[in-house]
């Protein structure tokens, strides 16, 4: 159950990173930003925070319960990519952007450290190799799901639609 819901949340984490690029033309139309800052957004400025953050929240999922470490880094980032559809401007979208960055950091090693704690070392790898599912899974569902909606309703609701499931 626990390993089945870790994929579901590795899943989030990756549909919520993938999405801006997914919906980036129409962020751009609409937000009027060039590419230089649109690659920010999708590249340097995630890249810089997630990486920064990864091994201080790594280093803090050794040290508190780490579901619930989870559980807020999942919330941080959902709600970020959540509230990423209300951007009126670059500078707001960018803030959005780092906080799913902030947020994301702290999900892989957490579950690291969760599955090494639920599987013995003989079946760690099969673990390591199921939770290993979720980055396809969610790049498959953010390019359907994300691409369907924005093109049905705009890449605000595309935002929102796929920051939700990570708040329930």
């Amino acid at each position: 159950y626990t390993l089945g819901l870790l994929v579901l949340i590795y899943m989030s984490n990756y549909l919520d990173r993938v999405v801006v690029g997914i919906l980036g033309e129409a962020i751009k139309a609409d937000l009027r930003i060039t590419d230089s800052q649109l690659g920010l957004l999708t590249g340097v400025a995630f890249a810089v925070f997630y990486g920064v953050l990864g091994v201080p929240l790594g280093r803090l999922a050794d040290r508190i319960n780490r579901k619930w470490l989870l559980s807020a880094c999942l919330s941080l980032w959902s709600l970020m990519t959540l509230m990423s559809g209300f951007a009126a401007n670059f500078a707001q979208l960018l803030l959005m952007r780092i906080g799913v960055a902030v947020g994301e950091a702290g999900c892989t090693p957490t579950a690291h450290s969760m599955l090494s704690d639920l599987f013995p070392p003989r079946r760690r790898s099969m673990a390591f190799g199921v939770y290993a599912i979720g980055p396809p899974l969610g790049i498959i569902v953010g390019s359907l799901a994300g691409g369907w909606v924005a093109q049905e309703l705009g890449w605000r609701a595309g935002m929102i639609a796929v920051g939700a499931p990570g708040l329930l």
